[in-house]
């Protein structure tokens, strides 16, 4: 009857060409496993636009090179789900399903009268397997995975191949993600979903209005899910094939802290005592590759990390979990234990040659795992387990596309070989296989986190992925960009992975690349409050990111447009006003927690607050899933599924239990009960949880006047709080606009970031060959900062200052950044900052305090001044560091942070150099200056941190006489 029906339904026919031996069948697995140049990409593009329009409805003839017409189809796994195929022939040919929970429910038809409402169309030229979908006119799409952009994706064209894409845009058509994946809004209200389900290339093509299109080669099926009565329904229609997101453990549901690097143990506990200490709520931080041994997976710097299980016990005791980054490119060096390991069991991803295939990645020259074969995935697996026993909580996978550096393509070729099991394909090039790639890594680090312990759910977050991977991993949308642009596409970016069955999703609060301003911080960290995901990260080179960072708290005022509805706001009255308001639309019921425990503390009270807001008919309803919090209990049904219900009659509000699920014993708890009245104001009565509770509504009048006090204090509240410095609005003398950004300053070894407005100083310093950031600094304060006084912080460090001349590296000429300081008194500091034409290893800074305009009565001479060089270097490692010279008089000399401050003058002053070292990394940044300029040397150590200062003389300027110090910077290596 089946096979009746998928003949009946066929409108295509195929066809061979006389000049081939081979069905095109086979001749389309023979192509399948060549490369397609883009060239040849190209010539079928032309052909294939030619040929469509001449078969346009039509059945082709034998001899043509064109197969088109309509799929076949056949229903399975449920109702209103239907596979389609070119032909019979391109069925049996589909290799398995990497989406599917099964591959064989995809396969697997099922009984039933039903019939799909839309067929789609297909047309095949040689590799290429074109397939469209044609919905009512007025039909809005959606999904399409991990998109940038908007949320609509009519009229948008995407491209399903992971992709390193740091910095991407809203026109990036790669992101780090592949879900060949549409939902379809149709105009009557109800939904459709369409998925492509192929791992290769795949161009998602939505230009056409109220068209669906997919090009990828061939064979592959499309999937249909729906029509449905809403997305919602599509959605639980389509998680039943490709399976839900895993359960997570409670405390990953928490705000997490990371960044590229929190370089020691100690900087570690630092940030955690920060967040315990400013009762900033805060589960889990995160460990990137800094923490390794130069990079290599499955490794703890003997230094920086040299106990791991002591800093996670010492992160546990105060409430947080500990995440540490593993990636897949491992480096290739004899006598590094996993090297080892991988190249005896064979695991390693292999060039067409059958050797190991070799990229560039953090550590250098490495190897990849081919976790498309099970011994593979089984030897990573056992790897996690290992590395879990010291104490590690959750596993972070990144550059998992696979990203590989200095190479254009951003990932190893496609000629590569991957022996995949029967099962998934079996041995093919990597461009059957890339796609898959970070979700076949998240799987084997899942699976080695239950070999760990089969009692705890493992926490696995993923950069790449593929529909499906959602069963392993929650993802994070990459390295996004401090920008209001990017804040604005956060939203939508995760909507779009939720609406394409990924729901365990966030980006990089506040943006991985650049320096996000306090209000963008402030505003994005309170939408990202409601993330599923919800984690701070920044790139090395970055200001500080961590919630503190951005000075002093306070409100940001805004206004707010709210979609249609009946909406209450609300705050939680809490230390840390980081919204004006919360909002609540009508009809719904708010579970909230207990507060967040502290160290030292007792714990906290098991109170349950409901917050209630009624609909215009006097009721509410809401939801509450509780059980042990980690573990699968739940899987027996030791959980709590509990529905409240709230309804108004007769002035009397009540709130109840309705239906319950699950054997979990409630909790013996009091239940709070906040009815939200509007502008703030609200109903409150205690009571005990699972009693039925009520609430007596006062008259009219009586809510009036409580709406009207609360928005009163409220506005008082707004009025004496500090509001969100927004430093992209500066302006200088007579309002003349400053510049908005740091200044970049990239040339040579070296990137500086410069902030012309505040102090003129240096945020950042970056030596790129090594990759070490010396400096960096928040911009209000430290960095590289010079004053016009002996005193601390004189004039000189807090003033405005312009861009006098900047000038880009051109024809070989150095780039350089001119910046101006008026100090006061006709005085002005002058400051040029560039990397010398023959010296590219070199950044360069000259200095000096000028008489612009000094008065006839102090005979053309300014005040006493004193350049004082001030710069404020970071200390990756303290106990390693130390700063060493040679004095004029011969004497040589080494400080260490625990000399406290020292000065040096006259004779010992340095003999025209001193290091900063860091015996850790075996480099040491040299100080190199002039001694006639410099009369006094000054070491300054502080958490962290430590002060090279260079002096000048002490003595008054004219416009002949100015005051000067020139010196450079640059790194060598030592011992």
């Amino acid at each position: 009857m089946i096979e009746e029906a998928l003949v009946r339904s066929s409108g295509g026919v195929v066809v061979q060409s006389p000049s081939v031996l081979v069905s095109p069948l086979h001749h389309r697995r023979l192509l399948r496993n060549a490369p397609f140049s883009s060239l040849r990409r190209k010539e079928f593009r032309g052909k294939l636009v030619s040929k469509m329009a001449n078969y346009e409805g039509q059945a082709v003839t034998s001899g043509s090179e064109v197969r088109s017409g309509n799929m076949i189809y056949e229903p399975i796994l449920g109702d209103g789900v239907f596979r389609f195929d070119c032909s019979l022939e391109d069925k049996d040919a589909a290799y398995p399903s990497f989406s599917f929970v099964n591959s064989r429910d995809r396969d697997t038809p099922i009984t039933t009268h039903k019939v799909p409402l839309y067929t789609p169309t297909f047309e095949c030229l040689l590799d290429q397997q074109v397939v469209k979908l044609e919905l009512p006119v007025g039909s809005s799409l959606y999904g399409t995975g991990e998109a940038s952009g908007q949320l609509e994706r009519t009229g948008k064209r995407v491209f399903t191949w992971n992709t390193d894409a740091y910095g991407f845009g809203p026109g990036t058509t790669s992101l780090y993600q592949s879900h060949p994946w549409v939902l379809a809004v149709l105009p009557n209200g109800e939904a459709i979903g369409i998925l492509a389900d192929t791992t290769r290339r795949c161009e998602i093509d939505l230009r056409k209005e109220s068209t669906i299109q997919f090009v990828s080669p061939s064979s592959y099926p499309v999937i249909t899910f729906g029509p449905c009565a809403s997305p919602t329904e599509v959605l639980i229609s389509l998680s039943k094939a490709i399976g839900t997101v895993f359960m997570p453990p409670k405390w990953s549901l928490g705000y997490h802290q990371c960044r590229w690097s929190y370089l020691s143990d100690q900087r570690v506990l630092e940030v955690a005592k920060t967040f315990r200490k400013k009762c900033i709520p805060c589960d889990v931080i995160w460990m990137d590759i800094d923490y390794m041994d130069g990079f290599r997976c499955f490794t703890f710097d003997k230094e920086r990390f040299h106990d791991p299980q002591s800093l996670v016990t010492d992160l546990h005791y105060s409430g947080f979990k500990a995440i540490w980054m593993l990636d897949p490119g491992i480096k290739k060096e004899e006598g590094y234990v996993i090297y080892d390991s991988g190249s005896k069991n064979d695991v390693w991803v292999q060039k067409a040659d059958g050797t190991p295939y070799v990229g560039e990645v953090w550590p250098g020259p490495c190897v990849f795992p081919d976790y498309t074969q099970s011994k593979v995935r089984a030897w990573w697996a056992n790897l996690v387990k290992d590395f879990i026993s010291n104490g590690v909580d959750g596993i972070w996978n990144d550059m998992n596309e696979p990203a590989i550096l200095k190479v254009v393509t951003r990932t190893m070729p496609e000629s590569n070989v991957h022996r995949g099991d029967d099962e998934l394909g079996g041995r093919q090039n990597h461009s059957f296989y890339h796609n898959v790639y970070g979700l076949l890594m998240a799987r084997s680090t899942y699976e080695g986190m239950k070999l760990a312990n089969e009692n705890k759910r493992p926490f696995v977050l993923t950069r790449a992925g593929f529909s499906g991977s959602q069963r392993y991993a929650a993802t994070w949308t990459g390295d996004n960009l401090s920008t209001w642009e990017h804040l604005h596409m956060s939203i939508s970016m995760l909507l779009q992975l939720g609406l394409s069955g990924q729901p365990l999703s966030g980006p990089d609060i506040g943006g991985f690349a650049g320096n996000a301003t306090p209000r963008l911080f402030g505003r994005w960290m309170g939408v990202a409050s409601l993330f599923p995901f919800c984690r701070g990260h920044s790139e090395a080179g970055t200001t500080d990111h961590e919630p503190w960072s951005f000075g002093e708290e306070g409100l940001d005022k805004l206004e707010i447009t709210l979609p249609k509805g009946i909406w209450f706001n609300f705050d939680f009255n809490d230390a840390h006003p980081d919204l004006p308001a919360l909002y609540l639309k009508g009809g719904s019921i708010i579970p909230v927690g207990p507060p967040l425990q502290h160290v030292g503390e007792a714990n906290p009270s098991d109170d349950l607050t409901l917050l209630v807001a009624l609909d215009e008919y006097g009721k509410a309803e809401g939801v509450l899933f509780e059980d042990d919090g980690d573990g699968y209990e739940f899987t027996k049904g030791n959980y709590l599924l509990t529905h409240y219900v709230a309804e108004l009659k007769s002035s009397v509000v009540t709130v109840s239990v309705s239906k319950t699920e699950g054997s979990w014993e409630r909790p013996k708890r009091r239940l709070h009960i906040q009815l939200l009245l509007g502008g703030g104001a609200l109903l409150d009565t205690w009571g005990t949880d699972g009693d039925v509770l009520q609430l007596i509504l006062p008259s009219e009048e009586e809510v009036l006047k409580l709406v009207s006090t609360s928005e009163k204090q409220y506005k008082d509240r707004l009025e004496n709080t500090t509001p969100i410095p927004d430093v992209e609005e500066v302006s200088g003398p007579k309002g003349t606009e400053l510049l908005k950004t740091p200044i970049e300053l990239k040339s040579g070894d070296w990137n500086l970031k410069i902030v012309p407005w505040i102090g003129g100083r240096i945020i950042s310093m970056t030596h790129m060959p090594s990759g070490t950031q010396w400096l960096h600094s928040r911009i209000e304060i430290h960095g590289y900062e010079e004053y016009s006084g002996m005193e601390y912080r004189s004039a000189g460090c807090s003033e405005e200052y312009s861009v006098i001349d900047r000038e880009l590296e051109h024809a070989g000429e150095e780039e350089s950044v001119v910046l101006e300081g008026d100090i006061g008194g006709g005085l002005i500091l002058r400051r040029q900052i560039y990397v010398p034409k023959n010296a590219a290893s070199v950044v360069q800074i000259d200095s000096s305090i000028v008489a612009r305009s000094v008065g006839a009565g102090s005979a053309g001479f300014s005040r006493l001044v004193c350049l004082r060089v001030h710069p404020t270097f970071s200390l990756l490692h303290p106990s390693e560091s130390s700063v060493s010279f040679t004095s004029i008089d011969g004497s040589t000399h080494e400080v260490f942070p625990d000399g406290g401050e020292q000065s040096f003058e006259g004779n010992l002053i340095p003999n025209g150099e001193w290091r900063l070292n860091d015996k850790c990394l075996g480099l040491a940044l040299v100080n190199r200056f002039n001694v006639s300029e410099v009369f006094k040397c000054l070491i300054h150590w502080d958490s962290g941190t430590v002060n090279l200062e260079l002096w000048s003389e002490s003595r008054p300027v004219s416009k002949q006489s100015p005051l000067g110090i020139s010196h450079q910077y640059e790194v060598i290596r030592i011992p």
